[in-house]
């Protein structure tokens, strides 16, 4: 997968992402935003679409969000002034595997059913540690694929297909495992199975307190006199 497949296929999805996903994903999202809103304060969703999540926040929070898809964002700024989301500080476009927001920016960081169509899923992960304080929360939906059996046999025969759709079939639990075992400076709180069919996870890391970033490559500028911000 390449970012410029995924940025391509979610600007396709665009128009008829609500009515496709939206249902189908609603438990989730708002799954998703009550564990965030637990914590509240500065939060970031990456992969934020067409911003289905936004108003289901509480207001007391500050928002931005981010998404590899213009498309998709021109969307969610419409649904943003729509709404009147006032506690939505800005979306704009950016890549998950390189924030370009300091260290410790954010109370959390939440990322919905966007692992999977992220080219390189360690390093954004990686990303979303950086950038929550040390105490704070990686909240993330995604979909966990079987490693054996003949769903897991049907999930790597459609690799090929849901790749150019925009996400990965197959995607096990150890690919989580694994890097949170690289990364000390996480620990699992929650794996949670979600509707629909089991195959979907609410996923919950905490930053340690006394966890240092882990060393990426990506800038520490602030974004919020990009192209497309909220304020």
């Amino acid at each position: 997968m390449r970012q410029d497949q995924v940025a391509g296929a979610y600007d396709r999805w665009a128009p008829i992402y609500d009515l496709v996903f939206g249902p189908v994903f609603r438990r989730g999202r708002l799954a998703a935003v009550a564990a965030a809103d637990r914590i509240g304060g500065r939060i970031l969703e990456v992969g934020v679409g067409t911003g289905l999540s936004l108003p289901s926040y509480a207001r007391s929070n500050h928002l931005v969000g981010i998404d590899i898809s213009e498309t998709m964002l021109e969307k969610a700024r419409l649904r943003v002034k729509r709404d009147g989301l006032t506690h939505v500080d800005s979306i704009a476009v950016m890549d998950a595997e390189q924030l370009q927001f300091p260290d410790a920016s954010f109370d959390v960081v939440v990322a919905q059913y966007v692992v999977t169509a992220i080219p390189r899923p360690e390093t954004a992960l990686d990303e979303f540690v950086r950038v929550v304080r040390p105490g704070g929360e990686i909240i993330i939906t995604t979909r966990i694929g079987a490693e054996k059996g003949l769903r897991g046999t049907l999930e790597k025969w459609l690799m090929p297909v849901t790749s150019r759709l925009g996400w990965r079939t197959e995607f096990s639990w150890q690919r989580y495992q694994d890097w949170a075992d690289l990364c000390p400076g996480v620990k699992l709180l929650e794996r949670r199975p979600l509707p629909p069919l089991g195959h979907f996870y609410l996923v919950r890391f905490l930053r340690l307190p006394d966890a240092v970033a882990p060393t990426t490559s990506a800038g520490t500028t602030p974004v919020m006199a990009s192209a497309g911000a909220y304020h």
